[in-house]
Formats: C-alpha cells, structure tokens, sequence
C-alpha cells in the first residue's frame, strides 16, 4: 500500500512541478516515467489461494478477479466441499477477500488468503465469518 502511495503522491508531485507549481526543473520523461509506473501497479497480476475448513458451511464467497480493482465483483460457491480450495487471478490493489456462510458451529471454521506459499491473513471461529480480507501485495 505505501508503495501505491509513494508512487502516486510522486506522480501528483511530478505533475504539479511540470506545470510551474513548484521550483524545481522536471523533465517531460520524469514525469511520463512516473505515471507509467502507477499504471504498471494497477496492471500488475497476482495469485492467491484461499482456503476455508470447518464443518455447515453453506457458502463462500470470494473476490475472484472480476470487476475493477476499486470495485471488484464477488463470486460465491454453495455448499462446498471442506475443505475448501480456490486459486484466482487479481490486479493491482484488488484485495483479496474470502468469507464462508455458516450457521453451524463455527468453532472449527478457519479461513485463509495464501500469496506464494505465506499465509497473509487468516480468521478462526466466529472472526471467520467475517471473512479474510488482506492487502493487495502488489502495493505493499
């Protein structure tokens, strides 16, 4: 997430400076390198595996990579086979989000957001249902 911000207050920062706002001398590249690498961090793919176990778990449903990064489309399953396993494909700052419907014990109900074999947000029990929702690690 810094990263994203960094990048985009320098690309603010950038285009300030190139129409006179500023006291520094920017070129027209610095500028044009600046916005590109915002545009490649919105771009960029990412996988991640969610994970959910327990037992009644009527429904999941997860960000499976439709829709925008600032608006992202959720999916759903029902009544899943547990344990459950599901790898998508996202962008950018889409974050990755997963949460089961239970209304069964939630005692054992785990869910996970896995990004290159780490598990980067996990919730248990009651907290499971409501959901694992990580950062985007494309802006961290």
């Amino acid at each position: 997430m810094n990263r994203i911000i960094r990048t985009a207050v320098c690309a603010a920062a950038v285009t300030g400076l190139s129409f006179g706002l500023g006291a520094c001398d920017v070129t027209e590249a610095a500028k044009d390198e600046a916005v590109e690498q915002v545009d490649k961090s919105m771009d960029e793919k990412y996988e991640v595996t969610y994970e959910v176990t327990g037992k009644g778990v009527e429904s999941i449903e997860f960000a499976g990579g439709k829709g925008t990064a600032m608006d992202p489309k959720m999916e759903s399953v029902k009544n899943p086979p547990l344990p459950w396993k599901k790898t998508v494909t996202l962008r950018g700052i889409m974050p990755p989000a997963v949460s089961p419907i239970s209304i069964q014990d939630t005692a054992d109900l785990t869910c996970k957001v896995v990004y290159k074999g780490e598990t980067i947000k996990e919730a248990k029990g009651e907290k499971a249902l409501l959901g694992c929702i990580a950062v985007s690690p494309i802006v961290k």
